[in-house]
């Protein structure tokens, strides 16, 4: 193999698995670190120039990154990355003087958002203070979008939105509530140099079965109705509630019912548990309020009494696996199940919905009616419009919808400055700074602690069932969130060697407690990853491969199991291993980002 050029951007960046595995790649490990040290405030504006909503990703975020984290290969359960960042949110300080400044004097250019969701604002955010006009077009009375509607007040505070969304919009958006743009055309025909849609995945899906129209006066689209008690429009529903689907929005359909006087409210979904599409935090959430989850019920049919839903009849499955292991979902032969209700919420799905975008003005659409787009720039194939969030490639959740935002900021940048959107795209780049301090000393602390995850104290159930706006989630305060922090294993500290310096003492074969590194003869990659200390199989982490030491063997480092922990340049005589902490440059419109 060749030496690894760790000179590359991307090399350091996957070893980050938190990082990498973010879409929006917030350097994670650094922002802990400054929850550690107290420094909330500083720990926040990372993450704003990175995520741009700290607040509410700490407490909404899918949480990519928390599969990904190292702490889960030697414990049972990751570091708690979501919530920490919350910490940072909850406990920092006034960051007025922290802002970019906006400049007064505009740069000539003016683009259209539409849709006011976490997609348009990222883009708002990024091209504000390179002194763009940007003019926003939503058809609802506030901002925010799917964050606002889709999502209860009791995991969302309005008041956490509203600092977050209006922190942006007080930048100087030229806002257009309540105005949905009913024509592509006419929007282009308003002399803007560059329209970005990000209207969110706004159609519900529904579901054709007998009764559905005659009982269609309580039976709700789970979506359309979140939105509807976002706003204050819907404030009760039937005592009986049967929520058909497995996803996060069937888990805060369900929950939302339960405040709003549900109370036997159930959650069916036609596959298995297991295979449900919602967060297992969010299931843990609706089972620990008393809500059933009936997995492996199909719905038929809705029932009526006197022209009047009163239940819904379900056909019980049973999942199959061919030779192949694909599973496929067959009725058990048992009975039809019928669950009493007085209403159905619908959370099945969403789709994507443009209307009202004319077929003839150059934006081309695929065989799913998604439009066609330049999966780097976002760009569609009419050159000023392009797509983010879940209006580009279908939904996803928000952090994805904030990379998008991020990434069409800078082609729309780019445009607008009449450069190439592909040649022109600034570069990734990074830096390697020692973390040597002394002899013995390092600047981060690499003690092992075996520190399980701190469970986030939750508000008396009792209460919360009662309002629909108390948070149920406490989060953890300063103490709690310093225990927490304690558990990273600092993994953007790379482990860096320098052939020059060996003596191949092999100290560092030694002392390793993973048995990471091995010095041994060159070969080819799928042959050496055999050989190793401990095999190397997972593909996706390359290997970390020296120049030939003295004796013509080569350094070869598993970089997949490696904990960081600085073992190896602790016992180096030489100093051969350093570690030295890699700091991902990720660009945004105008400039760099550092994060």
């Amino acid at each position: 193999m060749k030496k690894t050029d760790i000179s590359d951007p991307q090399y350091f960046h996957k070893v980050v698995d938190c990082q990498w595995a973010c879409p929006a790649h917030t350097n994670v490990p650094e922002y802990i670190r400054l929850i550690a040290a107290g420094r909330y405030t500083d720990s926040y504006m990372l993450n704003w120039f990175s995520n741009v909503f700290p607040g509410v990703l700490g407490r909404t975020c899918d949480r990519p990154c928390e599969p990904a984290c190292r702490r889960g290969r030697v414990e049972e359960k990751p570091v708690a990355i979501c919530r920490l960042k919350r910490v940072a949110a909850d406990l920092k300080d006034d960051i007025s003087d922290r802002l970019p400044a906006i400049p007064t004097k505009k740069n000539g250019k003016r683009v259209a958002l539409v849709g006011a969701g976490p997609a348009s604002l990222a883009v708002a955010r990024d091209l504000l203070p390179l002194g763009y006009e940007v003019v926003l077009y939503e058809k609802d009375q506030r901002g925010g979008g799917a964050m606002r509607t889709q999502i209860p007040a009791f995991r969302l505070p309005e008041s956490v939105l509203d600092e977050e969304v209006d922190r942006i919009l007080d930048f100087g958006v030229e806002c257009h509530f309540g105005q949905p743009v009913q024509s592509m055309g006419w929007l282009l025909k308003q002399g803007f140099d560059a329209v970005f849609v990000g209207s969110g995945a706004p159609r519900g899906r529904d579901l054709d079965i007998p009764g559905r129209q005659e009982a269609g006066a309580n039976i709700h689209i789970g979506i359309d109705w979140l939105a509807s008690v976002a706003f204050e429009h819907v404030q009760k529903i039937g005592k009986r509630v049967v929520v058909i689907g497995g996803g996060n929005t069937a888990m805060d359909c369900c929950r939302t019912a339960l405040r709003l006087g549900g109370e036997q409210v159930t959650v069916t979904v036609r596959s298995g548990f297991d295979e449900m599409k919602a967060s297992p935090w969010e299931k843990e959430d609706a089972m620990h309020e008393g809500i059933p989850i009936l997995d492996y019920h199909a719905p038929k049919s809705f029932e009526l009494e006197n022209g009047r839903l009163a239940g819904v009849w379900f056909e019980k499955m049973r999942a199959e696996r061919d030779d192949k292991g694909r599973r496929t979902l067959v009725p058990t032969g048992e009975p039809l199940v019928l669950i009493p209700c007085d209403d159905v919420l619908m959370a099945i799905g969403q789709e994507n919905a443009f209307p009202w975008i004319e077929r003839d003005i150059g934006i081309e659409f695929d065989q799913w009616d998604m439009p066609k787009l330049d999966a780097d720039t976002f760009q569609s194939t009419h050159p000023q419009v392009f797509f983010g969030g879940d209006a580009a490639f279908g939904p996803k959740n928000i952090i994805w919808a904030v990379a998008h935002g991020h990434a069409a900021a800078i082609s729309i940048d780019l445009l607008c400055q009449g450069k190439s959107l592909d040649a022109q795209r600034p570069a990734k780049g990074v830096t390697l700074v020692s973390q040597k301090m002394g002899m013995h000393d390092w600047s981060y602390g690499n003690d092992f602690a075996a520190t399980q995850r701190l469970a986030v104290p939750h508000a008396d159930k009792f209460k919360t069932l009662k309002n629909i706006k108390v948070e149920v989630e406490l989060g953890f305060d300063a103490e709690m969130a310093l225990k927490e922090a304690a558990r990273c294993l600092n993994c953007d500290v790379q482990t860096v060697f320098t052939e020059n310096l060996c003596i191949e003492c092999d100290a560092c074969v030694d002392i390793c407690p993973e048995d990471c590194i091995t010095f041994t003869t060159n070969g080819d990659e799928a042959e050496l990853r055999t050989r190793l200390m401990a095999p190397a199989t997972n593909l996706d982490q390359p290997l970390y491969v020296s120049d030939p030491v003295p004796t013509g063997r080569v350094m070869v480092k598993d970089e997949d199991v490696c904990l960081h922990c600085g073992f190896c340049a602790e016992r180096c005589p030489t100093g051969a291993w350093d570690m030295q902490k890699s700091l991902l440059k990720l660009p945004q419109a105008g400039g760099v980002c550092h994060v």
